[in-house]
């Protein structure tokens, strides 16, 4: 994807511009619906891998580990400290 300041060249020059043609107007609503479909894929691709908690926990499991940790110490300084 290109930024919205940079001009795309797969994008026909008269984008935008008064006076246009019938048929420059439909490439260019061709260009853009192109271009929706292909962003649309890949934010469906990332949420996907993004929400795959299974792949997450694959990658992560150091992180994980030293999580529980710290949460388990947590829980017990907490439940030595109520016994007092």
């Amino acid at each position: 994807m290109t930024p919205a300041s940079q001009p795309d060249p797969r994008r026909p020059a008269t984008t935008g511009l008064p006076g246009r043609t019938p048929a420059q107007i439909r490439t260019d609503i061709d260009v853009q619906r192109q271009s929706l479909g292909t962003s649309v894929e890949e934010l469906r691709h990332r949420v996907t891998e993004l929400t795959d908690w299974r792949r997450q926990v694959r990658e992560h499991k150091r992180e994980l580990a030293i999580g529980a940790a710290v949460v388990g110490f947590a829980i017990g300084g907490l439940i030595a400290l109520g016994r007092r």
